[in-house]
């Protein structure tokens, strides 16, 4: 509880960490609060490019280190394999989130399977339920969580910082690779025969449910796939919003 109030109510500490691990490995990084918050913090798995590096990381660290992951009900076959492929690499047990059904129910009869379409707000609606009530009960009596976010992924995360308080959740959040490029990310998998998504082949950089994903075209933005009918600057689901400085 203490750790949780100085970094709450003391923005001078975050930027001081800040500082303090740029130059710093991500390996570094997770080192040092894996230790600090021993059985209380736990690691986000979108199955994407990033989460995977962070997973082989992670398990080198402390492979009893809880990895969950959200399962929308929504996703691409190829995502239930990699799951399946990364739990039989590194001998793990990735815990799998669902949304409640009765919210889920609610909602596609009174506003359609696909609503996400008609409207931000409709689509933020359907994030809500199927991520973050289920990221919810995933960091329950957790300090810290760990993600794959990069600076560079979107404009919405520029300004992304190793260390941040997540105000929504109440609890301080990694990100270990924030300051790693997409070629970084690429090159760590390939050196290490990382297990990743087979739909990165096929030109999908990020990837989410299957109505809300698409592949994009050389020269734009990793992100322009997600949401593609929206804004950039409205491209979040929420799990990810921007920290209070």
């Amino acid at each position: 509880m203490f750790i949780k109030i100085v970094f709450r109510m003391n923005t001078e500490v975050l930027f001081k960490l800040n500082k303090d691990f740029e130059g710093k490995s991500p390996e570094e990084i997770l080192a040092f609060f894996v230790r600090k918050h021993k059985g209380k913090i736990t690691l986000a798995n979108s199955l994407g490019a990033e989460d995977q590096v962070l997973t082989h990381m992670l398990v080198a660290i402390d492979p009893t280190v809880p990895i969950f992951t959200l399962d929308t009900g929504r996703m691409f076959p190829e995502t239930y394999d990699l799951i399946e492929e990364t739990n039989k690499r590194y001998k793990i047990q990735i815990r799998i989130m669902f949304p409640d059904r009765e919210r889920v129910e609610e909602m596609v009869n009174t506003r359609g399977l696909n609503l996400f379409y008609q409207s931000v707000e409709s689509r933020k609606l359907c994030c809500h339920i199927r991520k973050i009530e289920p990221l919810k009960r995933a960091l329950k009596g957790m300090e810290m969580w760990i993600t794959g976010l990069r600076r560079e992924q979107s404009v919405t995360r520029l300004a992304t910082g190793f260390v941040e308080w997540d105000e929504g959740n109440g609890l301080l959040k990694l990100n270990p690779l924030a300051d790693w490029t997409n070629d970084q990310v690429w090159d760590y998998i390939r050196k290490h025969n990382i297990p990743y998504h087979a739909l990165h082949d096929q030109g999908f950089p990020s990837i989410g449910c299957q109505p809300c994903t698409r592949a994009v075209k050389d020269g734009e933005d990793i992100r322009s796939g997600r949401w593609w009918w929206e804004q950039p600057e409205s491209k979040e689901c929420g799990l990810h919003n921007k920290p209070n400085k």
